[in-house]
């Protein structure tokens, strides 16, 4: 009896572990398979231009929460420089969160703790909520959009 136990103890382990590893989100996803069919886009202000980027959002519950916020009206975050590799702000609303170990690069859109939306301009790894990635653009010239200051981002649904 101890035996069967033990063997469904360790069978009810191995499957949550399964279970577990199987609904991450990786933000190395280059397929449009994961990701949500609308487009954000963020108006970036740094003081001197303003420029308009696009972004892929992947598809989690964070992602979607941010779209229906974003719907009620466009977003706009005051955004600062942290440690030289993206720039971060709050939302107004908490989202929920989908952490995962992430291994960001520059363009990563990421939800830290909830609350705050983050744009990296270059490499940093955490437990972190992606939210999606802006297109078509550089490490280089994020980095020239981004400044080196503050930033005022507004985020809106692209039509």
């Amino acid at each position: 009896m101890k035996r069967f136990f033990l063997f469904y103890m360790i069978l009810l382990l191995a499957s949550h572990v399964c279970a577990f590893g199987t609904n991450n989100v990786t933000i190395s996803n280059k397929s449009s398979k994961g990701n949500l069919s609308v487009k954000l886009n963020i108006k970036i202000n740094n003081g001197k231009s303003t420029h308009l980027l696009s972004a892929t959002l992947y598809d989690n519950s964070s992602s979607r929460a941010l779209v229906a916020l974003i719907q009620a009206g466009d977003v706009t975050i005051n955004m600062h420089d942290y440690s030289n590799f993206e720039k971060v702000g709050e939302l107004p609303k908490t989202l929920p969160r989908n952490d995962t170990p992430t291994d960001t690069d520059a363009g990563d859109l990421i939800l830290y703790l909830g609350k705050s939306f983050v744009i990296y301009y270059d490499k940093n790894s955490w437990n972190f909520t992606p939210l999606g990635k802006i297109d078509n653009v550089s490490k280089n010239e994020l980095k020239s959009i981004l400044g080196t200051g503050n930033v005022t981002a507004v985020l809106s649904i692209k039509e």
